[in-house]
């Protein structure tokens, strides 16, 4: 029976994002569903015209939720209907982060009271390189561990028999919080990307050798 040692190895490396994603659309109520409609649907139509215009692909804007529900006011003994409230949703993505805190900006000032802005991520689209350059770490981190055990154990390492890889980080995106107020009418957006961390760990199973 041959004899093996099983190590794990494992590389990390940063990189700074080049998309973000955001969550932006519009919220109101109004007496009836028809006038809520419609204003829901003229505001929408302006914040992608604003998008576009920003320079947003239309690729990149798809719609990520739209509802119409009645909405309540409740006493202590009673509930009233106060109008209808239609919410329309997209979900954005920006590609020149540069800018992106002065597109967040035009959206707010296009839909005012009425707009509506979840949580903001940031992704690492094209990932090869670091993935590339963390595989290696992985590996050069297995192999040293392996050499020691094979040291101590007074023998030596052979060929490498099996590999398991897992990677995690880069090009998924990590949500943040993301509020916006009515300060943001008067002040540039400042948008922070950080970086983001593509991590491989390996399995690897190596021959031992008299």
């Amino acid at each position: 029976m041959k004899r093996k040692i099983v190590v794990s190895g494992r590389g990390e490396v940063r990189g700074r994002p080049d998309v973000m994603t955001v969550q932006v659309g519009v919220s109101l109520v109004r007496e009836t569903v028809g006038v809520a409609a419609t204003e829901a649907a003229s505001l929408a139509a302006e914040l992608v015209h604003v998008l576009q215009s920003s320079g947003v692909e239309s690729d990149d804007i798809q719609t990520a939720n739209y509802s119409i529900h009645p909405e309540y006011e409740h006493t202590a003994h009673r509930q009233r209907l106060v109008g209808y409230r239609v919410t329309n949703a997209l979900v954005v993505k920006i590609r020149d982060l540069e800018q992106s805190g002065a597109v967040l900006d035009a959206v707010a000032s296009v839909a005012g009271d009425d707009v509506t802005m979840g949580g903001v991520g940031f992704e690492i689209e094209d990932d090869a390189e670091l993935v590339t350059a963390a595989r290696e770490q992985a590996w050069n981190d297995a192999v040293a561990k392996a050499r020691q055990l094979a040291d101590l154990a007074g023998l030596e390492l052979g060929n490498a028999i099996s590999i398991e890889e897992t990677v995690a980080g880069g090009g998924h995106p990590v949500a943040r919080a993301f509020a916006m107020d009515e300060a943001v009418a008067f002040q540039s957006t400042p948008i922070e990307t950080g970086s983001r961390a593509v991590i491989i760990d390996l399995r690897v199973a190596f021959q031992l050798l008299d």
